[in-house]
């Protein structure tokens, strides 16, 4: 079987190189302009020339998404954002609108061009369409199966690659099209600002009794009646290697380092296994259950894969995510036998925590001593972002993660 990528998102500088270390190929970013993730931290111009050049050092390629689906008064930013992106070589563009699509392929012909899921690319005739004018690669509409995705491949040029998303949050709306952003705030998810009013709770309101509104009820709590599971494709890694997906995407640009780190190393792993020897992907089947139960999450669905889902792929009870560990920082460089971190939740001196390595292996260690930058010993870390040395006791790696279980597993 061809070795599938293993497409990793990034938010900021720090979880692409967390990315990087824990088993990606590949990396999809964005910049502070024309992607669909608005909200995300994004990275700056001078962060995405580090970030490239970290990422190319390592064997691993970077893709910049420019995704949105562009105004008039978008155009005159590409061309000067595309003109910018051709001097730091990513991989990749991806690109929704062909507008967009053409600004890209006149600017900087010399990297690649792939179609993003939010075009809804559902057939094998957009795939041929999207070919013929210069794209290498397409992202598949989440809406496929795994056995339309088949007939694609069987439909589509050896050379096209097909990309498609096996973990991460689900749409409500088809591949991204949802207007309910916009209608309620004014917030255009097809320019990067969606609110995810999918999350929220509703109720029914009958229209000659205005202002009376009538819980629909689930359960006691409620109901939250658009509200999807997470897309998880771990348990199911044979099926995707067969069939002919040539990268295989995790959804999150918004997530931590802690989150990014426990996706990719685990998908790494399943998927390493499983081409060595698929007896031992079922061997180590529970670990990979195990880990990707770490990551936050809204419990799991196959998605489309197997057909179209039914109401159990919703949630209607709740819509807040499962969180087992809380993310404390990354191992920086060793000085004077501790280790810097920039923490990024409360931990304290005497607390067990848990140090994740990329290559799988964790270590219980407890927290000996917590220094500030001026070597002051501190009984704990209380402030977001300080930058602190500590000893764990133990021999650590820079871009090890530091966790704390938060839910007895």
């Amino acid at each position: 079987m061809k070795k599938p990528e293993l497409l990793i998102p990034a938010s900021s500088l720090e979880v692409l190189k967390t990315a990087v270390i824990f088993g990606a190929d590949a990396v999809y970013i964005g910049g502070e302009s024309f992607g669909l993730r608005a909200k995300a931290k994004n990275f700056s111009m001078d962060d995405m020339r580090e970030g490239i050049s970290f990422a190319h050092a390592h064997g691993v390629k970077v893709y910049v998404t420019a995704n949105i689906l562009a105004h008039n008064k978008d155009l005159e930013g590409v061309e000067s954002y595309f003109q910018e992106l051709k001097k730091m070589k990513p991989d990749a563009l991806i690109i929704a609108d062909p507008g967009v699509f053409q600004k890209a392929k006149e600017i900087c012909p010399e990297i690649e061009r792939h179609i993003s899921t939010q075009a809804n690319n559902t057939n094998y005739e957009t795939y041929r369409f999207w070919w013929n004018l210069g794209a290498k690669r397409v992202v598949s509409a989440r809406e496929l199966s795994l056995q339309e995705i088949r007939e694609i491949r069987r439909q589509i040029p050896e050379e096209m690659e097909i990309e498609t998303f096996i973990h991460g949050a689900m749409c409500i709306s088809y591949s991204g099209r949802c207007l309910l952003s916009n209608y309620f705030t004014g917030r255009d998810a097809n320019q990067g600002a969606c609110t995810h009013p999918c999350r929220w709770k509703y109720a029914v309101m009958e229209e000659t009794r205005p202002g009376e509104y009538m819980p629909v009820y689930e359960n006691e709590r409620g109901t939250y009646i658009f509200n999807s599971k997470d897309l998880c494709m771990i348990e199911h890694i044979p099926d995707l290697l067969d069939s002919g997906i040539d990268s295989f995407k995790i959804e999150g640009r918004m997530k931590t380092a802690l989150y990014v780190a426990t996706v990719a190393r685990t998908y790494r792993k399943a998927i390493d296994d499983c081409l060595e020897d698929p007896k031992l992907y079922e061997k180590n089947m529970e670990w990979y259950r195990s880990q990707i139960s770490n990551c936050t999450y809204r419990q799991f669905t196959t998605g489309f894969f197997y057909g179209k889902p039914g109401k159990e792929a919703q949630i209607y009870d709740n819509n807040t995510y499962i969180k087992e560990y809380t993310y404390l920082g990354i191992i920086g460089q060793e000085k004077d036998g501790l280790y810097r971190i920039e923490q990024r939740n409360k931990f304290s001196v005497g607390e067990n925590i848990e140090v994740m390595k990329p290559d799988g292996t964790d270590l219980n260690v407890t927290v000996r001593a917590i220094f500030d930058e001026e070597g002051n010993p501190q009984e704990s870390a209380p402030h977001p972002k300080q930058v602190l040395y500590i000893d764990l006791g133990v021999k650590l790696n820079v871009y090890d993660i530091l966790r704390r279980q938060e839910i007895e597993q």
